[in-house]
């Protein structure tokens, strides 16, 4: 099953954009759109937006939007890449 997580945040000038990860089959696609009319790109995520997705996603387990396994596959893939 396909989660995906998303929120906005700025960049170094003050800029606005949002994030988006998807979280499947043990993998995270991680995407960015700056602006309402600019195309989905490639986002590398930093230390601050895996801690942000951890957040997210325990915010999602007590009110069983996303199982403790879901929870878990998320932090062994944010170790998988430490």
């Amino acid at each position: 099953m396909s989660m995906e997580f998303g929120w906005w945040d700025k960049d170094a000038e003050g800029r606005k954009f949002q994030i988006v990860a998807d979280v499947h089959g043990g993998n995270a696609e991680w995407t960015r759109k700056q602006g309402h009319h600019q195309p989905w790109e490639k986002h590398e995520p930093t230390d601050a937006d895996w801690d942000r997705l951890i957040e997210e996603a325990r915010r999602r387990v007590p009110r069983r939007l996303l199982s403790p396994k879901q929870f878990a596959d998320i932090e062994r893939l944010r170790d998988a890449t430490r």
